[in-house]
């Protein structure tokens, strides 16, 4: 599923493409067509994320909500646009460009106060200037869950995913294991400061990368990361190969549905 950071720049890609201008907006599949011919020549007018949720807004009030899930895939083409397959969702396309959604989780056609119930269910997002960081910590400190879980419920903290909780916690060598009512509040400071940094650079770079730079691949002389995943990072998907700053085997262990992995020295409980 892709993290906060993907969402973020999807909104960035659709507003350069779309926002001012009047779309043809389709339904190739046909699982969005009444909605698809409300919207069909109207405006775009707004682009928003928050955590792993897209909204595009139509005219003043018409909001269209994605969310990809696991399975979503967006892909943007210059026009003219070729015919569409019968996989696409949503498609929207003016005279300099297309984008074609397909087997996203939720494309639904919703108002003002539908969407804000979305948000009020939301933790706040590292990538966004309304994010209160103070009140996802309320919840944490008094939380006997593990901080690795709780980074990733998205009522707590929202655009956080497997590959971000994982790299947080090991670059300030903090136990996955440990209860989030043991997390400091300095500790947490940093951690949410260390989320919108790196969340911004992924955003930035539409890829993330974790490592400090005196343990790239360049400094280290060591091979690049292969993953198609991208990105270089300390602990995410290198369970058995050693840790690039102790050379302890990193782990990994299922948690919360997902696999977690950490380096049993450097973040010592």
């Amino acid at each position: 599923m892709p993290e906060g950071h993907t969402i973020h720049r999807l909104a960035q890609d659709y507003a350069e493409r779309f926002q001012g201008t009047v779309p043809r907006v389709t339904s190739p599949q046909g699982k969005f067509s009444d909605a698809a011919a409300l919207l069909d020549g109207a405006e775009l007018t707004a682009t928003e994320a928050h955590g792993k949720h897209l909204f595009l807004r139509f005219r003043d009030t018409d909001w269209v909500h994605i969310h990809l899930g696991l399975f979503g895939k967006v892909g943007f083409g210059d026009a003219p646009a070729p015919p569409p397959t019968d996989t696409v969702r949503l498609r929207l396309r003016n005279d300099t460009a297309y984008v074609d959604l397909r087997g996203p989780t939720t494309c639904a056609l919703i108002t003002d106060v539908e969407k804000r119930a979305v948000h009020d269910r939301l933790g706040p997002d590292p990538l966004r200037e309304d994010a209160d960081p103070d009140a996802a910590y309320r919840r944490i400190s008094r939380s006997r869950t593990t901080i690795a879980a709780l980074l990733m419920d998205q009522k707590i903290v929202a655009g956080v995913g497997n590959v971000y909780r994982a790299e947080v916690l090991f670059r300030h060598g903090i136990d996955p294991y440990r209860a989030g009512k043991d997390l400091t509040p300095a500790e947490w400071e940093t951690l949410w400061g260390d989320l919108v940094a790196l969340m911004h650079e992924g955003v930035r770079n539409n890829r993330i990368d974790t490592v400090r730079a005196e343990h790239t691949p360049q400094a280290m002389g060591r091979p690049p990361r292969v993953d198609d995943h991208g990105g270089e990072v300390y602990v995410y998907r290198r369970a058995t190969l050693p840790c690039h700053i102790c050379g302890t085997e990193i782990r990994t262990a299922g948690l919360a549905a997902r696999n977690l992995f950490w380096c049993p020295t450097c973040q010592k409980p």
